[in-house]
C-alpha cells in the first residue's frame, strides 16, 4: 500500500488541535467562518493532490499549498503556501 491510499483510508480520522487551527487559518489567510479541517481534508482527498511521507509526517501538495499530516496520530500540524513552487 502507497502513502496516498494508507492515508485516504484514515481520511475520517483527520483533526488538528486549537492551536493548529489558528497557525493554519494564519498561514493561509483563511476567514473566521472557514473550517481548516473541512478545508485542508478536501485539499488532501483531490486526486490531484501529491502525497509522500517522511518520516513521522505525510507531506500532501496540492494548487501550491503544503498540508503537514502526523502520519500516527492524523493530526493535521500546519499548512501553509508552497513559496517555491510557481
Amino acid at each position: 500500500m502507497n502513502d496516498r491510499e494508507i492515508l485516504l483510508q484514515s481520511a475520517d480520522k483527520i483533526h488538528t488541535t486549537k492551536m493548529g487551527i489558528d497557525r493554519i487559518k494564519n498561514n493561509l489567510g483563511l476567514s473566521h467562518e472557514c473550517d481548516p479541517v473541512e478545508f485542508c481534508s478536501k485539499i488532501i482527498l483531490n486526486k490531484k493532490c501529491e502525497i509522500i511521507r517522511k518520516g513521522k509526517n505525510f507531506y500532501c501538495t496540492s494548487n501550491d499549498i503544503i498540508v503537514t499530516v502526523n502520519a500516527h496520530s492524523y493530526t493535521i500540524i500546519t499548512a501553509h503556501k508552497n513559496k517555491g513552487r510557481k
